[in-house]
């Protein structure tokens, strides 16, 4: 088969027609397919024909976007089977076969009926086939071929990354670059120039700068300075066809912004401020702000403010504000009006961030002088001294003068000064000022020992301006008179032995005093000297502040006198001296050898009665058995009273508690049913059970006559008077129950309790009518029949 489109004719089964790069657009040219080899017909020599280069093998050509009213034409196939009478056909199939491309079975004929789009699909493969139309055998091999779609220039280049947004350096070199473009086409970019792009710059001259073939932005200007305009709006084009006229374009936005260099130094906008600062101003606050203004921005701007001098350097400080940098003038020392009514400063503003490419440019400093009036206020009055201190004695008279405080009017109208105190604490209270002279004077008597000190604030303003309050706080002690005589410092527990020898210490005592050191620091202690000498014991000042103790004669004895009473004297040494008496208690004790104390009050009774350690030890042990025998006793007597029987309602009659089920008929023997019955049914007396009577009871006999027709309110006096001469009765109470029914009616009883006695005349044969359900009970009392009739 061959595929020719004019002339081409291939002696092998299936050839293809080949159509050149450069001819395929316009023209569909036969080309001899052979494989390295042509065989012509009738006989003709072979002939080796060398491929031409530049041939593509097995390929047709289609244009894309075909918008002809006819189907585009393809190729054509032909076998040399095919003698023109019809009697082959072609058969196409593949990619698109059917739908985008159609063949004329009888002529080979391929047509596209479809526009193409190349950059959709690039090639379609397909078979070829040539089969007998009458016998439908194939006449050939099937064939595989390439229909390729030729490429148009229907693509404009495009930016994927746009718009871009990029920035530079202000001031920077010309030719520095900034950022690279690209643009793609879709377009087949190895047939023609449809996919081959330059660049060109639309917008942004003569700042910027674009490579046509690289895409390279760069600055085209020297010094672009920031501060002149900061933004650039660049357009570049991208157009294929290598830039000719017919070419497709595209364009993108590049928006280019310049970034701050430190090439701007400060500026104060004057060279001389003024500022006004009242006297009044606290120390620490702020009183005024400076700024020198930079042209860049960020970091670049930053500056540090700095008084470089002046004579308000001492008064004032300045620091700086990073967010507004901004100098803030603050006041280091109180300003005085009257003393200095003006400061001069000298104020440098400087960069902290510098870059020396630009220090040409500078310097990156300046300054300005600042002018300061102090203007004057009102102010309070002073005191002359910061806090005061001040003395009374305690126990003063009411209206002592304890000191005074001085407050002057700072201003140069020197105003009058009054005085008061305001009396917000307890401790104001006590003290009243003169409210022209300042003269502190006590409103109560005071206590030293109670509080030593109090805290008062005195407070002064002008007369003309009340509303003006200066304060200052009086510190106020009382100082000691000696009131308060010495007395002992605690309470003494004094101890003399028996076998003390004359002469012995036997306690050290001290004293104290609520009056300061200066009253009555140095005790005196003598014994009272209204009394006789005492021939037991004696007193001795050791002048350190205590005193001793001592004894006077040897043994003294627990028998005789157990407690002695010593006198004491103490004075102090103050002005005038006070002195009080206290009297020490002594006991006599026994002492071991060494001194340690053995017994006091208790053993000397004890041995005043004869008795040791011992024999005290056995009388204890005789009153513990006692008491353990007498214990034991009680409870074997209680035990002895416990009833024989014990239940929760004992009623002492023949009536027994259990919790038990039943126990069958032996029940019987605890409980008399006929208690429960007509006295008429009583055949015989029943006896206790719980006790054994030793004498026989006194017989009963009452006719039966009578029991028929006594009165249950009789039958009990009679029960009741027998109870209480029974001799077998124990001494206690108890509950006997009695039950009585009534007598006898005509219709007779229906208790069941005599029912076994009776004979009954009831016919029960009509239970065997009810049914099934009562089968069992008519047996039950068929039987109890038939043993009756026996």
């Amino acid at each position: 088969m061959r595929i020719t489109s004019t002339s081409c004719i291939c002696p092998v089964l299936f050839c293809l027609c080949f159509v050149q790069r450069c001819y395929g657009a316009a023209h569909h040219g036969s080309i001899k397919v052979t494989r390295n080899q042509t065989k012509h017909i009738e006989g003709e020599t072979e002939v080796h024909h060398r491929p031409k280069r530049g041939w593509v093998w097995n390929q047709f050509f289609v244009l894309e976007e075909h918008m002809g009213p006819d189907p585009q034409y393809v190729g054509k196939l032909h076998s040399n089977s095919d003698k023109g009478d019809g009697s082959v056909k072609y058969i196409l199939t593949g990619e698109g076969a059917g739908t985008i491309f159609i063949i004329d079975d009888t002529t080979g004929d391929i047509h596209s009926t479809k526009s193409l789009d190349r950059e959709q699909k690039t090639h379609y493969v397909l078979h070829a086939q040539a089969i007998d139309r009458r016998t439908n055998k194939p006449l050939e091999p099937e064939s595989e071929f390439i229909i390729k779609v030729q490429d148009i220039n229907d693509n404009a280049p495009k930016f994927t990354d746009g718009p871009y947004i990029v920035t530079v350096p202000e001031m920077s070199e010309m030719g520095t670059s900034v950022l690279q473009v690209t643009a793609t086409d879709a377009d087949d970019p190895t047939y023609g120039n449809s996919a081959r792009v330059v660049y060109s710059i639309l917008q942004g001259q003569p700042y910027f700068s674009v490579d046509p073939k690289t895409g390279v932005i760069r600055t085209a200007l020297h010094n672009m300075d920031r501060e002149a305009r900061e933004h650039y709006s660049v357009v570049i084009q991208a157009k294929d066809m290598a830039g000719q006229v017919g070419g497709l374009s595209g364009s993108t936005t590049v928006n280019i912004t310049l970034t701050d260099v430190n090439d701007n130094p400060p500026r104060f906008p004057q060279k001389h401020y003024q500022l006004y600062v009242p006297e009044s101003a606290q120390v620490g606050s702020a009183v005024g702000k400076i700024k020198a203004n930079d042209a860049d921005t960020g970091s670049n701007a930053d500056m540090k403010y700095t008084i470089i001098n002046g004579d308000g350097a001492g008064v004032f400080s300045i620091s700086t504000d990073k967010e507004t940098r901004e100098g803030i003038l603050s006041l280091k020392k109180p300003l005085n009006y009257e003393k200095k009514k003006s400061y001069t400063l000298n104020i440098e503003g400087a960069n902290t961030h510098l870059d020396f490419r630009f220090s040409h440019l500078g310097p990156f400093k300046d300054v300005t002088m600042l002018k300061i009036i102090v203007g004057d206020v009102d102010e309070p009055p002073l005191f002359t001294m910061p806090s005061y201190v001040m003395e009374v004695y305690e126990n003063a008279k009411i209206g002592t003068a304890v000191g005074t405080v001085t407050a002057q009017d700072p201003d140069t109208a020197n105003s009058l000064v009054r005085y008061f105190i305001d009396h917000n604490t307890e401790e104001d209270r006590y003290f009243t000022v003169d409210a022209n002279t300042g003269t502190i004077k006590t409103a109560k008597i005071f206590d030293r020992e109670e509080t030593p000190w109090y805290n008062i604030t005195v407070a002064a303003s002008e007369i003309d301006n009340p509303g003006l309050v200066s304060h200052v706080p009086v510190s106020v002690r009382i100082l000691d008179v000696n009131d308060n005589p010495p007395e002992l410092a605690r309470e003494y527990d004094i101890v003399v032995c028996e076998n003390a020898k004359p002469g012995q210490v036997i306690q050290t005592i001290t004293a104290t005093d609520k009056d300061n050191s200066a009253n009555g620091a140095r005790f005196h202690f003598s014994l009272d000297e209204g009394l006789s000498l005492n021939p037991n014991f004696t007193l001795r000042d050791n002048e350190d502040n205590t005193a001793s103790i001592l004894t006077r004669r040897r043994r003294y004895s627990r028998t005789t006198q157990d407690i002695y009473y010593l006198p004491v004297l103490i004075s102090d040494g103050g002005v005038p001296p006070l002195s009080s008496s206290s009297t020490l208690t002594i006991r006599v004790c026994a002492c071991e050898r060494d001194g340690r104390v053995r017994t006091c009050h208790a053993e000397a009774f004890l041995s005043s009665a004869g008795l040791s350690t011992g024999a005290l030890i056995a009388i204890l042990l005789c009153v513990v058995i006692l008491l353990a025998i007498v214990v034991l006793f009680i409870t074997l007597r209680r035990s002895k009273k416990e009833p024989l029987i014990i239940s929760e309602e004992d009623v002492r009659e023949n009536v027994v508690t259990y919790d038990d089920e039943g126990g069958g008929e032996e029940d019987t023997e605890a409980f008399d049913i006929t208690a429960l019955r007509n006295p008429s049914a009583a055949e015989e007396l029943k006896y206790r059970r719980d006790v054994r009577p030793e004498v026989k009871p006194v017989p009963r006999h009452h006719p039966s006559s009578s029991l028929d027709s006594i009165d249950v309110q009789e039958f009990i006096k009679q029960r009741l008077a027998e109870a209480d001469l029974d001799p077998s009765v124990p001494p206690y109470d108890s509950l006997q129950t009695y039950a009585y029914e009534g007598h006898r009616s005509e219709a007779g009883s229906i208790s069941s309790l005599d029912s076994v006695t009776t004979h009954s005349d009831q016919d029960y044969n009509y239970l065997g009518d009810w049914g099934p359900e009562f089968k069992k009970l008519a047996e039950l009392y068929g039987e109890i029949e038939s043993e009756r009739t026996t």
